[in-house]
């Protein structure tokens, strides 16, 4: 194992570690959220770890290479999401908490609040809140309710880290929202987990 893989793994266990501590102090709110974005802007910040060549961006047609970074025994999970530009994800939730750092390139997070009062199966109404954007040394917090979309715009392709408080592919009630319609539906999950 490299040097830099050795690395990687100490510093990306040092941040599951850190996010177990969070959650067992008390159940998951705001504050505990931004401390775990916090930790995993620390991570962000070492650039080396996440390159080309051990993540690669995708090639042809695709627009998005997702890695699963690791899981802690808790079931905290992160990811390196390569973007390229032109990739578009509509409003969804998480259903767990979720933090994104950038680590290269900029992406557009809107927020949306919902609206309705939820009583009709399939329907639902959300406005815009807030765009935030996320590039390298910045981040955002999500608790499980919280809705956004994201798309990136210009020319570069992006890497972010996404870290969750459960496999990603385990959130199986996530839902996305068609604002125009008024609509939501099951998330599909589009884009295979890749590992390293």
């Amino acid at each position: 194992m490299s040097e830099l893989t050795t690395n990687r793994k100490t510093a990306v266990n040092t941040l599951f570690a850190k996010a177990v501590v969070i959650q067992k102090e008390r159940a998951m709110s705001r504050s505990s959220v931004e401390r775990i974005r916090t930790a995993l802007l620390e991570l962000a910040m070492q650039r080396e770890f996440w390159n080309e060549t051990d993540y690669p961006a995708p090639a042809g047609d695709e627009r998005q290479n997702r890695f699963l970074i690791g899981q802690g025994e808790s079931g905290v999970s992160l990811y390196l999401n390569v973007l390229c530009p032109g990739k578009r994800i509509p409003p969804h939730n998480h259903t767990t908490w979720a933090c994104i750092a950038g680590v290269e390139g900029v992406e557009e997070n809107t927020f949306f609040d919902r609206v309705d009062d939820g009583s009709v199966p399939g329907r639902a109404e959300i406005t815009t809140r807030e765009v935030v954007v996320v590039g390298p040394g910045t981040g955002i917090a999500m608790l499980g309710e919280d809705i956004h979309s994201v798309e990136i715009k210009g020319s570069q392709t992006i890497r972010h880290l996404h870290f969750y408080g459960r496999p990603l592919e385990t959130l199986d009630q996530r839902i996305f929202f068609d604002q125009e319609a008024r609509t939501y539906q099951l998330m599909e999950m589009s884009t295979k987990t890749k590992t390293p």
